[in-house]
């Protein structure tokens, strides 16, 4: 019992995390005809930024010459997965894109794996993934341009997630935040090209806050406070239920009904998931695994 209140909180706040995510994402999504997608995912970046910049003070504890570098690349995964992947939902539903865009850290999971069960969890992520492909008449309402995006935004997330494990340290918080401001300028200079004095307009500023708090801060924070009471292989449990929060998400507030093609697609994706993350070695979990 007492093991059970042990976990039962980090559990919850996790939980609470990836809602927070999913539903930033979704109300991101309201921003695109406002600011576009570039503007959106830049203004994001930038708020997300200056928050965790203010409440992390990363100067306070300044990276080695070494592993400025490799906080460097993991930023530009960062700024890039989050580019590809606002361009992605700006075309396809927000669970077909979270879906695809989970390959990517379920390759990392994967890489290497020797054993019989887990070929049996790749072999249903590639179902799940050609379910999903616009691929003759019963995917023809799917756009393959956000698909691509989607496919490409999970290639950065595993990037993020390899070079997040390198750069973090023992200053997982702080690391973060120098990654998010990395980010937030790789986006800066695509928002002013598109977006311009449209991103400063101070009736959108609210909402892109709001956005920036769900989909960044919160989340981190929540994750932050997590994960040292948490199991690894917990952790990765959990956040297998990313696509399917991302499809309720996108359903409850943004009214996108998927077809039964596209659950079907979305589960597959999430069983591998969940059946690699629970028979797979542990790892160490970290914070900076968490994206979008």
């Amino acid at each position: 019992m007492q093991n059970f209140k042990t976990v039962a909180v980090p559990v919850l706040l996790v939980t609470l995390g990836m809602i927070a995510t999913q539903t930033g994402s979704s109300f991101a999504k309201m921003l695109f005809p406002l600011v576009g997608t570039m503007g959106t995912v830049t203004m994001r970046l930038v708020l997300a930024a200056i928050v965790m910049l203010m409440v992390f003070r990363p100067w306070r504890r300044w990276p080695k010459p070494g592993q400025r570098r490799v906080i460097l690349v993991y930023g530009l995964a960062m700024g890039a997965m989050n580019m590809l992947f606002y361009q992605a939902i700006s075309t396809i539903p927000l669970g077909v894109a979270v879906a695809l865009e989970f390959l990517g850290p379920l390759a990392v999971a994967l890489a290497g794996s020797r054993r019989p069960i887990d070929y049996f969890w790749i072999i249903l992520a590639v179902f799940g993934l050609w379910v999903l492909l616009p691929l003759g008449d019963a995917a023809a309402g799917l756009d393959p341009a956000g698909v691509g995006f989607a496919l490409a935004a999970g290639i950065c997330w595993a990037g993020y997630i390899l070079f997040g494990q390198r750069a973090g340290g023992g200053g997982g918080a702080e690391i973060a935040a120098l990654g998010i401001s990395t980010a937030a300028c790789l986006a800066l200079p695509f928002g002013v090209a598109t977006a311009g004095a449209s991103m400063l307009d101070p009736v959108l500023l609210p909402a892109a806050l709001g956005v920036a708090l769900l989909s960044s801060a919160i989340p981190y924070s929540l994750d932050m406070l997590a994960l040292p009471r948490l199991p690894a292989r917990t952790f990765g449990i959990l956040m297998s239920g990313q696509p399917a929060l991302a499809a309720l998400s996108g359903l409850l507030i943004l009214g996108e009904a998927l077809a039964i093609w596209q659950v079907i697609g979305i589960a597959a994706i999430v069983i591998a998931s969940l059946g690699s993350t629970a028979t797979v070695g542990p790892a160490p979990a970290r914070s900076s695994d968490v994206a979008d």
